[in-house]
């Protein structure tokens, strides 16, 4: 479990987050939502320890991360930020190796590389693996770095909007195959936490919804019952309806 207690992270003198109070549960995916500049990445990196509250208190799984170190919070914890950038030719094979880091360092095992394979394989980067990341397209490149954190193998994922760039073919897929890793029973099962500006990708694969507005938070709960046409139309003050359609819930205007 991930508690946030009070937090507040301020920017100069311009509160990010403002006195958020949280938890969130294992399993699942949990969509973070609302419009630019409502603090959802602030969120994400104040969770993983990226950037410390300037007050109130994060836990993970029972601990004040704040007194966690670097290298066992990295096992616990894998994050994706939007602003992830590579200046060595690295291949797709390198960098997912990347995520192993915080369990061999630097003295990688045959497990290691087994589950650097495991990985290319699950999020179909297997025939791109011994391409250089300069010599892909950019959702190509995203999906890379989504692979190196599940590569990680912690029991949390962090995704700061893990979409941007990607089709809509490579969005759904990837939405895919994040869902299927934090149902119960999954092999390995993983916690996801999300950015996501996709309204109809949290409709349709979010559990839990949090939505916040200019660093506050404005509601929380199961999707089912958070994510409402009036909640919508109040968070990005544009009429939104929420509609159910082949049996699952989509976002629309009006």
């Amino acid at each position: 479990m991930i508690d946030l207690a009070n937090v507040t992270v301020r920017r100069g003198s311009v509160p990010a987050l403002d006195d958020v109070s949280l938890s969130f549960g294992r399993g699942g995916i949990t969509a973070l939502i609302g419009p630019n500049g409502a603090g959802k990445s602030t969120l994400l990196h104040a969770m993983s320890g990226l950037l410390p509250p300037t007050s109130g208190r994060v836990r993970v799984e029972g601990r004040d991360l704040a007194a966690v170190p670097a290298t066992e919070r990295a096992r616990t914890v894998a994050v994706l930020t939007q602003t992830e950038r590579v200046t060595a030719r690295l291949t797709v094979r390198e960098l997912v190796s990347f995520g192993r880091w915080p369990h061999h360092r630097g003295r990688p095992k045959a497990a290691d590389r087994e589950t650097v394979e495991e990985a290319l394989e699950l999020f179909d980067l297997s025939d791109l693996a011994g391409r250089r990341i300069d010599t892909l397209s950019g959702g190509q490149r995203q999906r890379a770095f989504v692979t190196m954190a599940y590569a990680q193998e912690t029991p949390w994922m962090l995704l700061d909007e893990p979409l941007a760039a990607l089709d809509p073919r490579h969005a759904r897929d990837l939405m895919d195959r994040l869902h299927a890793l934090t149902r119960p029973g999954a092999p390995g099962q993983r916690s996801v936490v999300v950015v996501l500006h996709d309204l109809g990708a949290a409709a349709r694969y979010a559990d839990r919804i949090v939505a916040l507005r200019r660093g506050r938070l404005v509601t929380s709960g199961a999707r089912l019952l958070t994510l409402t046409g009036p909640m919508l139309t109040d968070l990005f003050e544009t009429s939104l309806t929420v509609r159910r359609l082949d049996g699952r819930d989509v976002v629309v205007p009006g």
